[in-house]
């Protein structure tokens, strides 16, 4: 199968060894401890600490918009393989993380970003190793023995939802919302985004969400019930949410890349 080579990042990094986009004129995590801000707002927004130890499942589905730096995927892949080092006999045993990136690093980027957080580099360095080249599509990396799975989608994200089959739907433990300021990247936050990760979170506790953008209202018409809860630091707020509500949805097959 042919193979479509696509742009990659376009950034510089700042005084304080933030990475910026020069095409959006954002910051790709805060220079305000960017690793303390994540866990407050993506792993704390949606409670993973606490429901690890009661996750009914061995796997754990978690879903990202924007992979950026994988300061996220990172973060969380820590406290995932902290808490089952910790806890050997739990349920909880793999973890399954898919996230979408329009514009990713290059090689070289990605690990000088990489240097602001030296206690992810046990993690970090098992990403840089196998990070792929930037070729659309998805790259399915095997990290830490197979016990941890990173479907890395490139390309834009929601034309690349489209191409998820239904055994995802109602499957996602957690969606993490994140992406340059949608002032700054309206293109990516759209109602076809929300409707997709409608049809894949779970129900009840299992379905939550974190939002660094407003983006309330589009969440809201796809079924999530939203709040406001306190951001981190000199934000004033954040918002996260939940789906509380079985949806059904139409099956269908997926669409595949030619």
């Amino acid at each position: 199968m042919k193979q479509n080579a696509i742009q990659p990042a376009n950034l510089e990094f700042n005084a304080e060894g933030t990475p910026v986009s020069r095409d959006f004129d954002d910051v790709y995590f805060s220079n305000d401890n960017g690793l303390e801000e994540t866990r407050y707002v993506f792993l704390g927004g949606n409670r993973l600490p606490e429901r690890f130890p009661s996750h009914p499942r061995p796997l754990m589905i978690v879903a990202e918009s924007g992979f950026g730096t994988g300061l996220n995927f990172l973060t969380l892949w820590q406290a995932f393989d902290v808490f089952v080092r910790d806890n050997p006999d739990v349920t909880l045993q793999r973890l399954h993380f898919i996230s979408f990136e329009k514009y990713p690093l290059k090689a070289e980027d990605l690990r000088l970003a990489h240097q602001r957080w030296p206690e992810l580099a046990p993690w970090a360095q098992q990403l840089q190793a196998q990070w792929p080249s930037a070729f659309g599509g998805c790259h399915r990396l095997l990290l830490d023995g197979g016990r941890v799975t990173l479907d890395l989608w490139f390309g834009d994200i929601n034309e690349l939802t489209r191409e998820l089959d239904d055994s995802l739907n109602q499957q996602v433990d957690a969606w993490f919302l994140d992406g340059f300021a949608p002032a700054k990247n309206p293109d990516m936050w759209t109602q076809d985004l929300f409707s997709a990760m409608a049809r894949g979170a779970a129900r009840r506790d299992a379905g939550h969400l974190t939002s660094a953008g407003f983006v309330r209202r589009g969440l809201q018409e796809a079924g999530f019930t939203m709040r406001k809860s306190k951001g981190f630091g000199r934000k004033r707020e954040m918002l996260t949410g939940e789906m509380a509500q079985t949806l059904s949805f139409p099956a269908r097959a997926p669409v595949r890349s030619q």
